[in-house]
């Protein structure tokens, strides 16, 4: 066995004796597509990147994909576009200027991808204006003041790339830059006041570690998420879910 192997196996049987009620976001955020997803509708995932589930849920993700009449990959990166094997459908293009026709998609769904935007007041209208009356955006966020945000927003780039290399398995060319201009409640209540949605869920949870790769400290990292889970920690969790509703 490798390294990651072994310190994957010893985390994980840390996470079960530490916090056995914790489960994975993009789980999470999983089931809540699969609630929304109805036979038949227009939908489009902004940011699509590879995946729309995590990589290990490649045949649930060709279930869900079976549901929609009509399922659209977009994103910027085209390098990323090229990869993703899902989405029969793929649009190149800006988050703020959305090449489709107004009442278009009766879903919309971005996972990981709003700490990206600049101007999320303009990419927020652009959205609202592709939903049909009734539509519903989904999205996935990290927390502007989770420990993992904070810990990222203070390293040096350069660090943080080889960083997010070694803990997450990522390539330094899907790496992005991160401005986190919609990622709180207060952000998100408030861009959606201004560009016409309504709140539906606003969800603040935590995921699995970061350090999984390195033991000893994902020891610290799992009793920290155990008192994130407590109440009067809620607002210091590591991710947002929330759906808006036009």
């Amino acid at each position: 066995m490798t390294y990651k192997e072994i310190a994957l196996n010893i985390s994980r049987k840390l996470s079960r004796l530490i916090v056995p009620e914790l489960r994975y976001a993009q789980n999470i955020y999983e089931e809540i597509l699969v609630k929304h997803c109805k036979t038949g509708i227009a939908w489009i995932d902004l940011g699509c990147g590879h995946n729309l589930l995590s990589p290990w849920r490649a045949e649930k993700e060709k279930e869900l994909m079976e549901r929609p009449g009509l399922f659209v990959g977009f994103d910027y990166d085209l390098l990323s576009l090229q990869k993703n094997n899902t989405a029969a459908n793929k649009v190149r293009g800006d988050m703020n200027r959305l090449p489709f026709a107004s009442n278009t998609f009766d879903l919309i769904t971005s996972n990981m991808v709003f700490e990206h935007l600049q101007e999320p007041d303009i990419a927020f209208k652009e959205i609202y204006r592709i939903l049909k009356p009734g539509g519903i955006l989904i999205f996935h966020t990290p927390n502007s003041i989770g420990y993992t945000t904070v810990s990222a927003r203070l390293l040096p780039e350069a660090i943080k790339g080889k960083l997010v290399e070694f803990l997450q398995d990522r390539e330094e060319e899907d790496i992005f830059p991160t401005y986190f201009k919609v990622n709180s409640p207060d952000a998100i209540n408030m861009v959606a006041g201004h560009t016409g949605f309504q709140v539906d869920v606003l969800k603040l949870l935590v995921s699995k570690p970061q350090f999984i790769y390195v033991p000893p400290v994902v020891i610290l990292e799992l009793l920290y998420l155990r008192l994130l889970m407590t109440k009067p920690f809620k607002k210091l969790r590591t991710n947002i879910i929330a759906i808006l509703e036009k």
